[in-house]
């Protein structure tokens, strides 16, 4: 019976390390299973953190593209404004041109006639005529128009018109 004894007191320490193994085994399977639990957590915050980046940088891409848009725009009208400003500025100097050369002329025309009234008085010497606004007077005019208008080379100068710009459209801005 001694041996009967020990072999079923064996028999429960047999059993009894068999439930400690089978205890130990079971919270080593639940440290497990909460770990596994943990880093399934842990690596969707990190999928969901990285999803926010993606999304986050998507829309800063849309946000700096419509910025680039409006950028090139006004740097489209800028440009429209400045070329309608240059053909203006240069039809403005071609008219500038023109009138001075008229103006030129004109103070030519104008010595012509100064020297030649001056000639004329020189030579006929009536009194002075009384001071007046005008530059000239009727009679001396009578006398300008008709050698005036019967040289050919004094004609060009006769009913010229501005130049005008190129279209009207173009002051519109």
């Amino acid at each position: 019976m001694a041996s009967s004894s020990g072999n079923s007191s064996g028999s429960i320490q047999i059993q009894n390390s068999g439930s400690e193994e089978d205890l130990q085994q079971c919270l080593m399977d639940q440290r497990k299973r909460k770990r596994m639990q943990s880093n399934r957590e842990s690596a969707r915050r990190s999928r969901l953190r990285k999803q926010k980046h993606l999304d986050d940088m998507m829309a800063k891409v849309t946000e700096l593209k419509n910025e680039n848009n409006q950028i090139l725009t006004t740097i489209n009208v800028t440009t429209q404004q400045y070329m309608n400003v240059e053909a203006e500025n240069s039809v403005l100097r071609a008219q500038m041109m023109e009138l001075s050369q008229r103006l030129q002329s004109l103070n030519e025309i104008l010595n012509y006639i100064n020297s030649s009234t001056a000639a004329v008085a020189a030579t006929t010497a009536p009194p002075p005529p009384p001071a007046t606004n005008c530059v000239f007077q009727a009679d001396e005019f009578q006398g300008f128009s008709d050698g005036f208008l019967n040289n050919p080379w004094n004609l060009m100068y006769i009913n010229q018109q501005p130049i005008m710009a190129a279209s009207a459209d173009m002051f519109d801005y």
